[in-house]
């Protein structure tokens, strides 16, 4: 009986505890193209800006697609990035954390960063 006890406590455990992993998205893939010639020194870089999007999945189930995740956290990012005048969005990124025990329960949270540069001509 002590050793089920035993089995079951850390069976609990280990699906309380948590486990997680990081992966980095690199990507130009904006949907809002632009071409901009960066040859001459017309900008300044103001700022970052983020935004966070968080996925929860119980039994592998819940949550929207890695595709919505990223646009969530991309809208997110740009409405806190407060885009007035002549100023624009570069180098956008996407940090993916996993965390969790992955058959029982997981989260799954994407970051997007951001530079903000302003033109000055």
């Amino acid at each position: 009986m002590k050793k089920i006890l035993c089995l079951l406590s850390m069976s609990l455990v280990l699906t309380i505890t948590s486990c997680g992993g990081s992966a980095s998205v690199m990507s130009n893939s904006n949907s809002n193209q632009t071409n901009v010639e960066l040859s001459k020194k017309n900008f300044n870089v103001i700022g970052t800006a983020s935004g966070v999007s968080t996925n929860t999945y119980i039994f592998g189930i819940g949550g929207s697609s890695n595709r919505a995740l990223l646009e969530k956290a991309k809208s997110e990012m740009i409405k806190n990035a407060n885009l007035t005048g002549p100023k624009a969005i570069v180098n956008v990124t996407y940090d993916k954390h996993f965390n969790g025990f992955f058959p029982f329960y997981s989260q799954v949270t994407v970051t997007a960063s951001a530079n903000i540069v302003e033109f000055t001509e």
